[in-house]
């Protein structure tokens, strides 16, 4: 998997070098101040232009790059990313603002007024606006108070954002070479977009006809939802996986939200385990039999895949319980060679606790139950804490699901408890 995200990360990064050399290659050097704006914003539009393909490409899901890189490694880098192509856009509309007035010898506001005359120009604009809007959404004060459907329903702005600046950029002082490698890469963003967000999902709704069978409290706020399909071994869907998952229901059809399997694929029958955080996930409660489901995927590299050990501790918080619970019940392994360990604030908060202790009993395999406030004195998940339970930590795999908050605390403790940072497995989401 490290491999896979070099590779990714190297190619990117090869993308972002391949474009300013095809920008050098148009460089006519001038001392001139009108110049040397002009190809200062030659230079960030080429990159902010192919930043949104970057952009576009992290979230295509394409199931090479999810499986080898990470789903949430891919949704980090899109965050970053998001970032940096609204500074460019930002720097590349200033630099050229500035160019134009210092060469037609106007002042800024006559030139914005001039440059809005061209309609490639406003269309860039309006991209930028939209480009801006949806960093806006994603800021963390603005994130924390927008509902998950406002906020994606935000981010499909991006697409028109894309599609304006599009034609800003052919009409650029580039070669014919630069126009052909633009419309190509495009032309392959696209495809991958149309084919793996559209074409697919609806290939395996017609093929694998889900509809959910089952409804059942799990604990308080939490249920698990049984769904019925056919040919389902052909998904592949591996304990620790997840799908997205769209469920044709009044309120619930516009938006697909990934929720991982919390038990391994059994014949006909998926399952998944739902804690109401928010409107979307309170209403799968209400869920009907018989309901229409759409599900993607799978997803996620959190899988027997990375094992790299013959002993593996799980750590599970809250519902990342879920995960943890399929992999608990199928990873290989003999007596004592598989320990989980379930963080939870206090006891009515553990879910799918009975399954947890038969599979532990049948399997002889480690159980414990860390329970307390995440805010109190003594932490459970401390490196001293961890090695008092698992002696032999640092000789094992570590697998890792919970809230951003606990999962990044707990790698934290795992590297200063000496388990070394290639054998700790983790994939966290926060939504």
């Amino acid at each position: 998997m490290r491999d896979a995200a070099v590779r990714v990360r190297g190619g990117m990064l090869g993308g972002a070098g391949l474009v300013a050399l095809l920008w050098a290659a148009q460089v006519r050097p001038s001392a001139r101040l009108d110049a040397l704006f002009a190809t200062a914003a030659h230079l960030t539009g080429l990159l902010a232009g192919y930043g949104v393909l970057v952009l576009l490409f992290l979230m295509a899901r394409v199931p090479a790059v999810e499986h080898g890189v990470g789903a949430d490694r891919l949704a980090r880098w899109h965050a970053r990313g998001g970032r940096h192509v609204l500074l460019l856009c930002l720097g590349h509309a200033l630099f050229a603002l500035c160019g134009y007035a210092v060469h037609e010898g106007v002042d800024v506001v006559s030139a914005v007024r001039d440059l809005f005359g061209y309609p490639a120009v406003a269309a860039a604009f309006a991209g930028t606006a939209l480009l801006a809007a949806v960093g806006v959404s994603s800021a963390r004060a603005v994130r924390r108070r927008v509902s998950h459907e406002t906020w994606r329903g935000v981010h499909l702005l991006v697409y028109l954002a894309a599609s304006l600046a599009f034609g800003h950029q052919l009409a650029g002082p580039d070669l014919a070479l630069t126009g052909w490698f633009w419309a190509l890469a495009h032309a392959t963003v696209a495809v991958l977009l149309v084919w793996y967000r559209a074409v697919v999902p609806v290939r395996q709704a017609l093929r694998h006809a889900l509809r959910v069978a089952e409804v059942r409290a799990e604990g308080p706020g939490v249920v698990s939802v049984v769904v019925y399909g056919e040919h389902l071994a052909e998904l592949r869907a591996e304990p620790g996986q997840f799908l997205r998952w769209r469920f044709l229901q009044r309120r619930l059809w516009r938006t697909a939200l990934p929720f991982s399997l919390s038990a391994p694929v059994q014949g006909h029958a998926l399952r998944i385990t739902v804690k109401a955080l928010g409107g979307h996930s309170r209403r799968i409660r209400r869920l009907r039999p018989g309901t229409r489901v759409i599900a993607t995927g799978p997803f996620g590299a959190l899988t027997a895949a990375r094992r790299t050990r013959p002993k593996v501790l799980l750590i599970g918080g809250g519902v990342g319980i879920t995960p943890m619970r399929a992999l608990f019940e199928t990873l290989p392994g003999g007596p004592g060679e598989i320990t989980l360990l379930y963080r939870a604030g206090t006891a009515e908060h553990l879910v799918l606790r009975s399954e947890l202790e038969a599979i532990a009993a049948e399997r002889q395999a480690g159980l414990h139950y860390l329970l307390g406030s995440s805010d109190a004195a003594y932490d459970p998940l401390a490196p001293q804490a961890l090695l008092a339970l698992v002696p032999d930590l640092t000789e094992r795999d570590v697998y890792l699901c919970g809230p951003p908050g606990m999962a990044e605390a707990t790698q934290g403790a795992l590297l200063r408890a000496g388990v070394p940072a290639g054998r700790i497995h983790a994939e966290c989401f926060s939504f």
